[in-house]
């Protein structure tokens, strides 16, 4: 652990990312706040919502193979420039967008013995990064022009252009003498792994609940809770503190429980609280419930992390990666679609319903595979001995 504290790379990347993350998480909290509040707000940020996810859901079986296929520093770079132009130009327009491909930049830099803690810090870092934005969201939301908010935005990609600039890095050859084509291999992998790729696209469930709370929170305290501005930016720093202590905690979990099981309790956790937000109609447990999401999705996230990073060849990664979330942009557009409609009917109940659902069937699933696997594994043991 010392020693990839003192590693030049490490700091880097650290210092990259939360630049980056500090910039435009105030801007990702400022847009859907001003959305919500105007006209018609709420099938506005839905529909914009559904079109990035589409722009997404194209471009990613292509960003995987440029993951493997090209050097990931170059791309992160490259990443870094678009994000930086993009919102200068938002800053004229009125919007921004963002992509990464850090996850296989790190797998490859770095050994498997460091992949627990690597990602327990990298999630760290980003928590905390997220919480900075919080904070600084709920003083200029309400004080600064979205013009200004974007501005500050834009510098930070610059200046995470320049740590990246800065590391130390070769491509693999093994990488560099493969041809790539989109997803074939990725889904090669999925298709030769069936229990494995299942039980990782039921990881991402918390993730893809997450990004669809994204738009639902907004909505649900500024219509049912009748709160300030100030509680999104509040609502961001309790659960970027959330997710800060499972990004500390999660290590010892995975040594004490293994990766799987590790999963499959924070799903279990998020599942839960899903379940019940919607009927504490109270500021203070809204908030505490946040912090038992952000806990378990971020847990989630670091034990997937390193699950992935043990199971899939660092050659293949990207594409794998991308087949993933091509599928779960498709549930994501389909839920965004089922969402805008029930909200801009003012029936927001039913929308945590379907979600509630939605989770607790994926933590069903979930527990049915790891128990399968373990019993597998038990009678194996048993013919050993």
């Amino acid at each position: 652990m010392k020693a990839l504290y003192k590693d030049r790379r490490f700091q880097a990347v650290v210092a990259a990312n939360v630049l980056s993350s500090i910039g435009s998480g105030i801007t990702m909290l400022a847009i859907p706040l001003l959305l919500v509040a105007s006209p018609n707000g709420n099938r506005l940020f839905g529909t914009i919502m559904l079109i990035m996810t589409v722009i997404s859901f194209v471009a990613t079986p292509y960003i995987g193979v440029l993951i493997d296929r090209m050097s990931r520093k170059k791309i992160l770079l490259t990443v870094e420039l678009i994000g930086f132009t993009t919102v200068i130009l938002f800053v004229v327009l009125g919007f921004m967008t963002d992509y990464s491909t850090i996850f296989a930049l790190n797998q490859e830099v770095f050994s498997k013995d460091v992949f627990q803690s690597l990602n327990s810090i990298m999630e760290i870092q980003g928590q905390l990064s997220s919480m900075l934005a919080g904070a600084a969201a709920s003083l200029v939301i309400t004080r600064w022009s979205l013009q200004w908010i974007l501005t500050v935005d834009a510098a930070t990609y610059i200046a995470a252009f320049l740590f990246l600039l800065s590391i130390p890095y070769k491509r693999s050859s093994e990488r560099s003498d493969k041809k790539h084509t989109a997803m074939k291999e990725g889904l090669a992998f999925i298709k030769e792994n069936r229990s494995v790729s299942l039980f990782l696209l039921l990881s991402f469930m918390p993730f893809i609940a997450v990004m669809m709370t994204n738009y639902l929170f907004p909505i649900y305290l500024t219509q049912e809770l009748n709160a300030s501005p100030a509680a999104y930016g509040i609502e961001s720093a309790v659960y970027g503190f959330g997710a800060l202590t499972a990004g500390i905690l999660i290590v010892s979990i995975m040594k004490r429980t293994g990766t799987e099981l590790a999963i499959m309790l924070n799903i279990s956790l998020f599942a839960l609280g899903i379940s019940i937000i919607f009927f504490m109609k109270l500021l203070p447990v809204y908030f505490s419930i946040v912090f038992l999401l952000a806990f378990a999705n971020a847990g989630t996230r670091v034990a997937r992390n390193t699950f992935m990073m043990q199971k899939i060849p660092n050659i293949i990664v990207g594409r794998v990666d991308s087949c993933f979330r091509f599928i779960t942009l498709g549930i994501r557009i389909l839920l965004i679609f089922f969402f805008t409609y029930v909200t801009a009917n003012d029936r927001i109940g039913l929308a945590f319903l379907g979600l509630s659902l939605l989770l607790l069937s994926t933590a069903g699933a979930g527990w049915i595979l790891y128990k399968r696997k373990q019993r597998k594994q038990s009678a194996l043991l048993k013919s050993v001995l």
